[in-house]
């Protein structure tokens, strides 16, 4: 049954007239009053009719891009593929055709913002949502996020993800495109494995993220493989794969922190894994910080292969991600112009490029 706006007033006991200015925002209501309307209509999970000329169709012609930073590069670049498949390239005269709006929603990586802006999306009758990047490995965000995407899709919405895994079950997404970072991760390490390297130090991402935890459990794959270090303790990774990790935010100034631990816990490190190429410009940073050279001292490596890494000096060895291909693609199955894959799940492949970060460890 559809809810009203009389229904939110009934629960918040106050006029359909209140209900309104809250909603709109366009008259100073009181935050008592404020707060308790927005409660019924969460708990009524209520919809704003949106612009007018969405009132007679299903959906409206907004499409929304979720993204954690719309300044890291690994956003962007996947932001602004999808967002030119979905706003099309007109034909010149001004005049929309069948494109849509894309509006990017930056979400700071926080949860809350994350729902928040499903939530407005659903309120304005979005035709797509696209969110980007990996997902909270939090059980319950993940069932407020499968719950809010179950009514996004009843409603209509096309729901595509663009480098993130698949929910359980799947429920509502129309299509997930999945980076292989689990791949990628034990490329790259064996890759520095097949130098020579044995000690090997690993700049991780934040814990709770699924990309951090892909990335990190290739890395150990490829270390166990080497017969560098054992199974550890049921599912808990071998002290010594703990003591040379250590996670923080997917940003520089954690790659140096970090790489200055590892560093202290042994210094006898000869091969710095980085999380992604941004964490790797400061674990580089850090490297020369203390007198050593790279790589002939200490090779660095970092992940997705974002545009500076081919010009940073030395050239960063890294996991090459097709980030504009994929946002590109998620931008059309949001459209409906491509027919999504096979189970709606895609698996794209990461591939390694080897450049002069890397090196076989310095003897004697």
């Amino acid at each position: 049954m559809t809810v009203t706006l009389a229904d939110v007033a009934a629960r918040a006991r106050v006029s359909p007239a209140t209900v309104s200015r809250v909603l709109n925002g366009n008259y100073p209501v009181a935050a008592s009053t404020r707060d308790r309307v927005l409660r019924a209509v969460d708990d009524l999970d209520y919809v704003l009719n949106g612009p007018a000329s969405s009132l007679a169709a299903a959906t409206s012609d907004l499409v929304g891009i979720l993204v954690n930073d719309i300044a890291d590069p690994f956003f962007g670049i996947m932001a602004g593929a999808a967002q030119s498949e979905i706003g099309g390239p007109g034909d010149g005269s001004g005049r929309a055709g069948g494109e849509k709006l894309a509006v990017v929603c930056n979400t700071g990586g926080s949860p809350a913002r994350e729902l928040t802006y499903l939530t407005l999306l659903q309120r304005q009758r979005a035709a797509a949502v696209v969110l980007t990047g990996g997902a909270l490995e939090d059980p319950v965000h993940q069932a407020a996020i499968s719950a809010k995407l179950a009514r996004l899709a009843d409603a209509g919405t096309r729901i595509v993800f663009c480098g993130r895994p698949p929910l359980p079950g799947g429920g509502a997404v129309a299509a997930s495109l999945a980076f292989d970072n689990r791949g990628g991760g034990r490329r790259l390490t064996e890759h520095l494995v097949s130098l020579g390297h044995r000690r090997i130090g690993y700049v991780a991402g934040p814990r709770e993220r699924t990309t951090t935890r892909h990335r990190l459990e290739g890395h150990r794959e490829a270390m166990r493989a080497a017969g560098l270090y054992g199974e550890g303790n049921g599912s808990t990774a071998h002290p010594d794969l703990e003591r040379l990790t250590v996670h923080g935010p997917y940003d520089r100034r954690s790659g140096y922190e970090a790489t200055l631990e590892l560093l202290r816990r042994d210094p006898g490190v000869t091969a710095i894994v980085a999380a992604n190429d941004t964490v790797a410009l400061g674990a580089g940073a850090a490297v020369r910080g203390q007198g050593l050279r790279i790589p002939q001292d200490v090779s660095v490596a970092g992940f997705d292969d974002l545009p500076f890494s081919v010009d940073a000096v030395p050239a960063l060895t890294t996991v090459r991600l097709p980030l504009f291909e994929a946002g590109a693609r998620a931008g059309r199955l949001a459209m409906g112009k491509e027919t999504p894959p096979p189970g709606g799940i895609a698996t794209i492949a990461a591939e390694l490029m080897v450049r002069d970060s890397t090196a076989p460890p310095r003897t004697g």
